[in-house]
C-alpha cells in the first residue's frame, strides 16, 4: 500500500459522474462529495482515505469511490443489509465505472419490482403474560 494521499476528484471527473447520472435519470440529480475509509487490498490492515461521490435516486443510495489517481470503487445499496457492487472491483475508466453502476442497479430494481418487495425481518410478537418485552426497572440485574 502507498502511503499517498490519494487525490480528490477533478472537476472533469465530477462532470462525467453528473453528466451520466442526469441522463440516467432525465433530471439534474444533487451529488455530494464524501470521504470514506477503505481496505484498498484484502490485507491491508489500515482504513485508506479515499474521495468519494455519493447521490440518492429512486430509492436507491448509489457511492462512487476514487481508490487511486484513475482508479474507482462502486456500489449501491437500498438499506445497510442491501449492498450491492458492479460484480467488478475497481474500474480505470471512470464513464464505464458511472454507466455499469447505473446500469446494474436499474436491472436488479427492475428484477426487485417484478418479484415484489422484500419482505422485513420482525421481531416475534410477545405472548400472553410475557414480560421480556416490557421496560423493566431492574435494567442489569437478576430477576
Amino acid at each position: 500500500m502507498s502511503d499517498s494521499k490519494i487525490p480528490g476528484f477533478s472537476e472533469t471527473e465530477i462532470w462525467t459522474i453528473q453528466s451520466t447520472v442526469d441522463e440516467r435519470f432525465g433530471k439534474e440529480v444533487r451529488l455530494e462529495l464524501a470521504e470514506t475509509e477503505l481496505r484498498l487490498a484484502p490485507e491491508d490492515r489500515v482504513l485508506t482515505p479515499c474521495p468519494a461521490v455519493f447521490w440518492r435516486e429512486h430509492g436507491a443510495n448509489f457511492v462512487l469511490c476514487k481508490v487511486g489517481e484513475t482508479t474507482y470503487r462502486c456500489q449501491f445499496f437500498y438499506r445497510g443489509f442491501e449492498q450491492y457492487g458492479t460484480g467488478r472491483e475497481t474500474y480505470d475508466d471512470l464513464a464505464q465505472c458511472v454507466v455499469t453502476l447505473l446500469q446494474v442497479q436499474a436491472d436488479h430494481a427492475r428484477a426487485r419490482a417484478e418479484r415484489g418487495p422484500t419482505p422485513q425481518p420482525q421481531a416475534p410478537a410477545p405472548e400472553a403474560g410475557d414480560d421480556r418485552f416490557k421496560p423493566s426497572s431492574s435494567f442489569g440485574r437478576d430477576r
